[in-house]
């Protein structure tokens, strides 16, 4: 008997080969789906992977005494093939069973060979009742495998806070189910997603982001924790002309914390209050919201931000932003040279999956989060624990 496994795109593909490859008389003894290994599999169109065989008839009306020795080797070779298909890594008593009555199948072929029953057509039957149990045990499995309850709760609990489903993956990759650390490891490697940064603001310090997202309150939040609380000389400027609100806005929150306040409209106006306000420790510089599709706009806040020559520049981005959403913003402001973010409006959502996305999509690391519309009490530096807590659900904002 030989053996075959073929990994095809559909059924009329492996049909085509089967049949070029074993002849017409060839049986097909399993298919099931399978993926293509590692994470890029969970995004790419299923496989099937056929295994046929074919009984070479030829050889056995010749050789009768080897063909003795073909069965039982074809036997064997199919008990192999089961207690890899379903005995290595099945979790549950109803395959264990399955491959306990599969494994008395063989033994009776093997005996009807023994009392020289007509073998083809028994063969061919058993091959057939096998596929069957094949596929019954590999329906809504991964990969064949089933999933532990420990793992699908731990993939709910993660995709059901807004977890990127590639990020979850690549967290419950080699976690064991009976790794009583495991919970911990998870933790750990969502840590080494996630980063933060608690450092202390000093010089020119610039806000950009898409419209939307809160930059002026966060500006006004970050220039009252600056001179309320760290007791340090705040300057603001605003170039965020399109907006005339926003900038009485931020006007407004100048003149009741008595700090200095420009609004600048060209290149030439930005160097010149940078300069009037170098006596001060911070310098908290507000832009236009813009598109992060929109190459000119980015082009001009770039001149803006090169005018101030600053290397302190956060991206603001809200904790409400959808998944398919965030890496067009990550993208689109990589040319202004963002080294820090701000994740803003944790207050209007109650799960926090995407903070782990926004990381690992801009590998930069976290230096505000804000919780709230108090000023200045609702911006808070965030450890790298608590947002994993928060994502998981151990930890609230309130």
């Amino acid at each position: 008997m030989l053996i075959k496994r073929y990994v095809v795109n559909n059924m009329n593909e492996a049909m085509t080969r089967i049949r070029y490859e074993l002849g017409k008389d060839a049986v097909i003894i399993s298919q099931r789906k399978i993926r293509k290994p590692g994470i890029k599999g969970f995004f790419s169109p299923k496989l099937i992977e056929v295994t046929a065989a074919i009984e070479n008839a030829s050889k056995k009306a010749k050789e009768p005494a080897r063909e003795q020795n073909n069965l039982e080797s074809s036997i064997e070779s199919i008990k192999k093939l089961m207690e890899k298909e379903i005995s290595k890594e099945a979790i549950n008593p109803i395959a264990k069973n399955a491959l306990k009555n599969q494994n008395e199948i063989l033994k009776e072929i093997k005996i009807s060979e023994d009392k020289n029953e007509p073998q083809q057509d028994n063969l061919l039957k058993e091959m057939k009742e096998m596929k069957n149990m094949i596929n019954n045990l590999t329906k809504g499995s991964v990969n064949g495998i089933e999933e532990s309850d420990f793992k699908k709760s731990l993939r709910n609990k993660l995709k059901d806070n807004d977890v990127d489903t590639i990020y979850i993956e690549e967290l419950l990759e080699d976690i064991n189910d009976d790794d009583i650390e495991a919970g911990s490891k998870i933790k750990e490697k969502m840590k080494t997603q996630i980063k933060t940064i608690n450092q202390d603001l000093k010089g020119k310090v610039v806000l950009v982001g898409p419209t939307g997202v809160g930059k002026t309150t966060t500006i006004a939040k970050l220039a009252g924790r600056l001179a309320l609380i760290e007791k340090k000389k705040v300057g603001l400027i605003t170039v965020d002309t399109y907006r005339i609100g926003a900038v009485e806005q931020l006007k407004t929150y100048a003149e009741i914390m008595n700090l200095p306040f420009k609004v600048v409209i060209t290149l030439k106006e930005m160097e010149e209050a940078t300069s009037q306000m170098s006596d001060c420790d911070v310098i908290l510089i507000d832009t236009t919201g813009r598109s992060s599709k929109n190459s000119m706009q980015i082009s001009e806040l770039r001149a803006f931000i090169q005018k101030a020559n600053t290397k302190n520049i956060h991206l603001v981005i809200s904790a409400t932003t959808k998944n398919k959403d965030i890496k067009p913003i990550i993208e689109g402001f990589s040319v202004l040279g963002y080294n820090n973010l701000i994740i803003t409006k944790l207050d209007e959502t109650s799960v926090y999956g995407s903070i782990l996305n926004i990381a690992e999509l801009a590998k930069k690391p976290i230096s505000y989060v804000t919780t709230g519309q108090n000023v200045p009490d609702d911006i808070k530096a965030f450890s790298e624990d608590q947002i994993v807590k928060l994502i998981l659900g151990e930890e609230t904002i309130c």
